[in-house]
């Protein structure tokens, strides 16, 4: 058997999912594939490590014995092959392709990715903002962040924080506008809007549950989300934003936060980068170094 290192992370990968068509999108490769290598090693072995019927696929008594043998095999493997200093700096050459959102604290959070990755100088980094989840494999996207909810599980991914979105003001503008009383009257008072670039419309604002806030005249409309603080800070208008962007503003009076008490969703801010097959040291470093920044800075 020529691929037996291979076989094993497919193996390991169908024993999580246990679904080849899954398993055949988290390695990059087609389900067939995923089927000849779990059938070799099989073969190899002299025993069945799956049932499979038309409903499931589950791991035999053997295959779950077989299971963190393998694991283990394929962690001191990773461990063995550690590069040298040379392989090292051959392998940190070449282009990371990286794509955010907004983020709050999003300077320092470049400024802190950027000082740790200096020691690399033969390391690109193509950092893209996506406000539309662009499809990684179309776009060549090696890491990125998001902010919702982990729906993918071609992704390894690290959940780093959370964050809310919150109704705000100044005291200058609610002084002169007078204070929303109720959150349906919200819609009247002069709003900051987001166009949603995938609609070009405003975006609506969910406080959660049924509650939803649509501005349909608004006072001002940006499609830079970054934008509509400084709007809100202007006294332009009631804005909606995350609550990292805007804490500092709450914490030192210059902003208020409206309807404080209504429920609102929290949304995982999470790194991913795609399950394959081989994945670049130059693409797994900048992985850690993303989560542990994020972390630190949100």
């Amino acid at each position: 058997m020529q691929n037996r290192f291979e076989a094993l992370k497919v193996f390991c990968s169908l024993a999580e999912t246990l679904q080849f068509k899954e398993t055949a999108n988290r390695l990059a490769v087609s389900p067939p594939v995923v089927s000849r290598l779990i059938a070799e090693l099989e073969n190899y072995l002299g025993e069945s490590l799956f049932i499979r019927n038309t409903r499931q696929v589950k791991l035999t008594d053997f295959g779950q014995a077989f299971l963190p043998k393998a694991e283990r095999l394929l962690a001191d493997s990773e461990a063995l092959f550690v590069p040298s200093r040379a392989r090292m700096a051959d392998e940190m050459t070449g282009v990371v392709r990286i794509s955010v959102p907004h983020l709050p604290g999003e300077t320092a959070v470049i400024e802190a990715v950027a000082k740790r990755l200096a020691a690399y100088p033969d390391l690109v980094l193509d950092w893209g903002k996506d406000t539309q989840r662009l499809n990684v494999v179309e776009h060549q996207i090696d890491l990125g962040v998001r902010i919702g909810t982990v729906q993918n599980n071609r992704f390894i991914v690290k959940v780093v924080g959370e964050t809310q979105e919150k109704l705000i003001a100044t005291p200058e503008f609610l002084a002169a506008h007078g204070t929303p009383k109720r959150w349906r009257d919200v819609s009247d008072f002069p709003l900051v809007a987001h166009i949603d670039r995938n609609t070009g419309r405003a975006e609506n604002w969910y406080l959660g549950g049924d509650i939803q806030i649509t501005p349909t005249k608004p006072a001002v409309i940006t499609n830079d989300y970054q934008a509509v603080l400084p709007f809100v800070r202007a006294g332009l208008g009631i804005g909606f934003v995350l609550d990292g962007m805007c804490k500092a503003d709450l914490q030192a009076g210059r902003l208020v936060e409206l309807f404080a008490d209504l429920p609102r969703p929290s949304w995982q801010i999470y790194v991913y980068r795609p399950q394959r097959l081989v994945t670049p040291l130059r693409v797994k470093v900048v992985f850690d170094v993303l989560v542990e920044v994020l972390k630190t800075h949100i």
